[in-house]
């Protein structure tokens, strides 16, 4: 009887090694405020397998290059914008993820180091090829997606919503300047609108400290001049990684 706590792999030690290849797959979310709407960047496959299938933009790394600087190759490839934030997700590397696998045989693997990144919806250009089709999705929206690229969607969604409660990642993809309001629909287009009602949000945000007011107002409609606030990143240092910060 195998001892408690270990696992009991019959003929692991005999399997070969396997061979693997790296790629980089980019869950590319922004948040299109006017029309409330979070949005994830997908492109059309041109080869098989899944050939006309929706996809995460991705690539496999090629020799000499880092992770992050072929996940950053990918992004630029799709699509042009100044303001973005990049990080690593997660790695995905169970075997039959890539129907290019041999499993039977321990032949190559495919891995993929996902990669999650927010940019500004107003600013990005997509970059169409006469290779490919770029476009934007609405989350609610989603068409089946090649390879385990659902997983890798439903965890980036999932990173984007825990950030935004601890971390200034909103203001990455917000102007220099803005309204309240401004920041409130960001987060209710990717939390829901029950998340906090705007008076406490005003309030909690405010009292934090980490808003300068730029004595500037603006006007948008027929309501009341609104101010417009800017980002203080040295008043937020000391509430970094706290959780639930804004709501």
């Amino acid at each position: 009887m195998p001892e408690r706590g270990h696992r009991n792999i019959p003929g692991s030690l005999k399997q070969p090694l396997a061979d693997f290849k790296v790629g980089v797959d980019n869950a590319i979310f922004s948040v299109d405020t006017e029309r409330n709407r979070l949005l994830i960047l997908l492109v059309k496959r041109q080869d098989e397998p899944f050939l006309g299938q929706r996809s995460l933009p991705g690539t496999l790394v090629r020799q000499g290059e880092s992770l992050e600087d072929a996940a950053y190759r990918i992004l630029a490839e799709k699509i042009r914008v100044e303001n973005l934030y990049l990080e690593q997700l997660y790695t995905f590397g169970g075997p039959g993820r890539d129907p290019r696998e041999d499993a039977t045989s321990y032949g190559v693997r495919y891995l993929s180091v996902s990669y999650f990144a927010l940019v500004r919806f107003a600013e990005a250009e997509l970059i169409y090829q006469t290779t490919g089709d770029v476009a934007w999705y609405p989350i609610e929206d989603i068409p089946k997606l090649a390879f385990d690229h659902e997983r890798i969607l439903q965890y980036g969604y999932q990173r984007l919503r825990n950030k935004l409660e601890y971390s200034p990642i909103a203001f990455e993809v917000l102007p220099e300047v803005f309204t309240l309001n401004d920041l409130y629909q960001l987060y209710t287009t990717v939390l829901g609108e029950n998340f906090s009602d705007y008076s406490n949000f005003r309030s909690r945000l405010l009292k934090l400290g980490f808003l300068c007011d730029t004595g500037i107002k603006v006007s948008r409609g027929a309501g009341r001049p609104a101010s417009l606030y800017r980002f203080d990143s040295k008043a937020f240092a000391p509430l970094k990684d706290k959780p639930l910060v804004f709501i």
